[in-house]
């Protein structure tokens, strides 16, 4: 390489270390000012005390509820049941009255919407208080029924469970070729655990 060559790779060379080096600056940004003062932490608010409900009647209402031991007997019972009448492939499902799931058992071969159905007769028959076989004769297809409630079913298969003559839980069976076949698995379950209800 000739003198000139060497000096000019050389320039070039050092051109780049300052070129980077100028960039590090750059990107460092202004240094922080050591006299700036930090600002102080916000106040924390003070937590609201919870409120403590006596219990009594005029404030409060009492709830009784399906414990989880009989729920899964009821809905053990009445699979055994839909079993011993050759039909496998039912789902059987405890809710309270509001709907919410306390148990469900799905059988062998129980195709999918056979959930739904089993949770929403049962839903519809702790709601209303009646079977769902009962709550069927009151849709005529006349205008708006009660058959137009979100989650609801009106087909047999949901037997109400009842305390003290009061709508507690409701447990349905969906699956069976027939309603009444469903239904009667459902009346099988909740006479498992009649008279144990708390």
């Amino acid at each position: 390489m000739k003198k000139s060559q060497k000096i000019f790779a050389a320039a070039a060379a050092g051109a780049v270390v300052l070129t980077a080096g100028a960039t590090a600056f750059a990107n460092a940004g202004p240094a922080p000012a050591s006299a700036a003062p930090l600002a102080a932490p916000a106040a924390v608010p003070a937590a609201v005390p919870a409120t403590d409900i006596q219990p009594v009647p005029e404030s409060v209402v009492s709830q009784n509820r399906i414990s989880v031991g009989a729920s899964a007997k009821a809905v053990g019972a009445a699979l055994a049941k839909c079993q011993a009448d050759k039909l496998p492939f039912v789902t059987v499902a405890l809710v309270d009255r509001f709907g919410t799931v306390q148990a469900i058992l799905r059988g062998d071969n129980a195709a999918e919407h056979t959930i739904e159905s089993a949770k929403q007769k049962a839903y519809t028959a702790a709601a209303f208080g009646a079977p769902t076989s009962e709550l069927a004769k009151r849709i005529t297809g006349n205008g708006p029924s009660i058959a137009d409630l979100p989650g609801t079913l009106y087909l047999p298969g949901g037997v109400p469970l009842k305390v003290n003559g009061v709508s507690v839980a409701g447990i349905g069976v969906g699956g069976a070729p027939n309603g009444k076949l469903d239904e009667a698995c459902a009346v099988a379950g909740a006479e498992a655990i009649a008279g144990t209800a708390k």
